[in-house]
């Protein structure tokens, strides 16, 4: 025999529930007299065959012919006035959702006039606050016959509903309006009032008042590059230019070799513009205020020795004597070459290398 029960009600806070329904599953089995307890922030709307009959507010309830109408008319109806009769109890919670936390997880496409290619993907996300108002319509358009449906499961369908108006209202100011992104971003407060504007209607429309909603933050996709050419926008030409500006940017924030490698592509850009100058305008003095250049087609002048101090180490000496540092360790090691070892190191005297010179 089918349980029948005596009171109804659903105790727990629903911090995280928009709906709970009673019992979990299959229909319950309830009679005039039943007692009814709604808590704060609750409604308990009475359904029978996914048609809502009549609601509770907070409060102790008993259930007789003169609160429940259009339940006793329908009983009436089916069943001559007997009790129990079954049905299911959806307790709906109607406190504010504040702070519901949403993002963009692809970037929204905006023209961006007279910047790189003209366009531009924005990366967005910030929160939004929202109220159950009409019980019945909710449970029924969105919850259906679920035991319990929780703010995870509504939050995808909310996201989709506030980000189609958020892509519209970007498109309008950057399509319609001709604003660049720098603009765009600067209306940020606009931007909030107008999504709201726009999907309000939306929510209405299963039962929901979408209170606030704010922007935190919304700037340049971070991957553009890779974004773009997915959605075929960009060329290989251009996909590997923008490849390699991200390159060097994300070379840039990295500590342990973004420096050195960022070094590297700077000394490589010198090297290639002293070589360009080179070709272009044939060489150039490497000292300031040294000997004037030859004049066009006559012989080059000789360069002028740099001055060599008057104590060297092996390696100061192979560059004055224009020889290998192996051939001046062997020629100190036969004796040709006079030196002092000064604790571990080797000095030669720049004497001794002329006297070798000349010798």
């Amino acid at each position: 025999m089918a349980r029948v029960f005596d009171v109804v009600e659903y105790p727990d806070a629903m911090r995280n529930e928009l709906v709970h329904r009673f019992p979990e599953s299959g229909p319950g089995t309830f009679r005039i007299g039943s007692q009814v307890i709604v808590r704060e922030g609750q409604v308990a709307v009475f359904f029978r065959e996914g048609r809502a009959l009549d609601s509770f507010a907070p409060g102790r309830h008993t259930i007789t012919t003169a609160n429940v109408p259009v339940l006793i008319d329908l009983l009436g109806k089916l069943f001559d006035g007997r009790t129990p009769f079954p049905a299911e109890v959806y307790f709906v919670n109607t406190r504010d959702f504040p702070d519901v936390k949403w993002g963009t997880p692809q970037p929204i496409i905006v023209r961006n006039p007279g910047v790189g290619l003209g366009v531009a993907l924005l990366q967005a996300f910030g929160n939004y606050s929202f109220a159950i108002s009409n019980p019945q319509q909710f449970v029924t358009q969105i919850v259906g016959a679920q035991g319990i449906y929780s703010l995870t499961e509504i939050q995808g369908r909310f996201r989709t509903m506030l980000l189609a108006k958020l892509a519209d209202m970007l498109g309008e100011l950057g399509t319609k309006g001709g604003r660049s992104v720098l603009d765009i971003i600067a209306l940020t407060e606009e931007i909030q009032g107008g999504v709201r504007a726009k999907a309000q209607e939306d929510f209405k429309a299963i039962g929901v008042t979408l209170k606030t909603f704010g922007i935190e933050s919304i700037k340049p996709s971070e991957k553009s590059a890779e974004e773009l050419r997915a959605m075929g926008m960009l060329d290989m030409a251009t996909y590997t230019q923008l490849q390699a500006a991200d390159a060097m940017r994300d070379a840039a924030r990295n500590p342990s070799g973004g420096a050195g490698l960022t070094a590297g592509i700077g000394a490589g850009i010198g090297i290639g513009n002293i070589m360009n100058q080179a070709l272009q305008g044939g060489m150039m003095n490497p000292m300031q205020g040294g000997a004037p250049q030859p004049p066009q087609g006559g012989p080059a002048a000789p360069a002028a020795p740099a001055a060599a101090p008057a104590v060297m180490s092996p390696a100061d000496a192979a560059a004055y004597l224009q020889v290998t540092e192996a051939d001046v360790t062997q020629m100190i090691a036969d004796g040709t070459i006079k030196s002092k070892k000064i604790g571990s190191q080797i000095r030669i005297s720049k004497q001794a290398l002329d006297d070798f010179l000349n010798s």
